[in-house]
């Protein structure tokens, strides 16, 4: 048996990557819900695509498409200052925008590793300006999505962005995962700690074919080179609709518990949601800790350097 969203009328969201395939079908189904869904997108043009196609199955639908891209730390403080200057409550904040195995080391405008940079530094950014609106929000949450390539990832909290070390896209974006299951644990553990109205949990998708795996690897490709989106694949896999749902099961399930992690049951690739079990890779709240000051430093406390290359943004 598949999720059904809860009715969610009078709830307000925030979806980063609303434009496409996990980050769409989310919004949609929270639209459908009766939920109020801020659509948060590096391409305004793509948003309105996206507001376009739910409002046709949702013509009640309430929606906004706000600009957010999360490899720009400004763009960040900008979306951010503009949802607390709203002044209204936000009942979830969906951490779901990413990319995934560019062909090359690439950065961000801020001189981050471009995965590490949008994939965690951004939303951990955007998490900790929101925290006054959510915190105010009676019942709000914080929903981050990791992946299943966290198991194999090391955080290196000395080197985050791949400088010192051989970079290999793969391995940089099992870190980034990673660092975000270790984010979402700790914010749980700061919202028990200082007696926060706030939930923080974390999923992940197993293997949904969408554009994320082919839209990394197009980074810098010609238009007549690029890769199509998977249809097929060896491993067991699912179409957005069963891929987005641990993400909408960890931001709307009156059952949904602090910290815990959510993904497919069935190999953890596939199938009904249930609760993951976290990697031995994410079990050090020591770890998550360190990591949360590192990315506070790197965003609140360092100067950002100009990239040292030019690179593409990401899709």
């Amino acid at each position: 048996m598949y999720y059904t969203v809860p009715r969610q009328d009078g709830r307000r969201f925030i979806v980063t990557g609303a434009n496409s395939g996990i980050g769409r079908e989310t919004a949609r189904r929270l639209a459908m819900a009766g939920g109020e869904v801020v659509l948060a997108v590096r391409s305004l043009e793509k948003g309105d695509e996206a507001k376009a196609a739910i409002l046709r199955d949702a013509p009640e639908a309430l929606l906004e498409v706000r600009r957010l891209d999360l490899a720009d730390i400004s763009s960040v403080r900008e979306f951010a200052a503009s949802i607390v200057a709203d002044a209204r409550p936000v009942q979830a904040l969906v951490n779901n925008a990413g990319v995934m195995l560019p062909p090359r080391r690439l950065e961000t405008i801020d001189g981050f590793e471009l995965q590490i940079g949008t994939n965690f530094i951004g939303p951990y950014a955007l998490t900790v300006l929101l925290l006054p609106v959510l915190v105010r929000t009676t019942g709000a949450r914080v929903v981050t999505m990791a992946s299943g390539a966290a198991n194999l990832g090391r955080v290196a909290l000395d080197d985050l962005s791949w400088v010192r070390r051989r970079y290999s896209p793969a391995r940089a974006y099992a870190q980034s995962k990673l660092a975000d299951l270790l984010m979402g644990r700790h914010l749980a553990e700061m919202a028990r700690e200082k007696g926060w109205d706030l939930l923080s949990t974390i999923a992940h998708p197993g293997y949904t074919r969408t554009q994320l795996q082919t839209a990394g690897r197009n980074l810098g490709r010609g238009e007549s080179n690029r890769l199509a989106p998977a249809r097929r694949t060896l491993l067991p896999s699912q179409g957005v609709e069963v891929g987005a749902e641990p993400l909408l099961y960890a931001a709307t399930s009156p059952d949904a518990q602090q910290g815990a992690y959510y993904g497919p049951s069935r190999w953890a690739l596939v199938g009904p949601t249930h609760e993951a079990r976290i990697p031995r890779s994410a079990r050090s709240l020591d770890l998550a800790a360190q990591l949360w000051d590192a990315a506070e430093k790197l965003v609140f406390a360092t100067p950002h350097r100009a990239p040292s290359s030019t690179a593409p943004k990401p899709l």
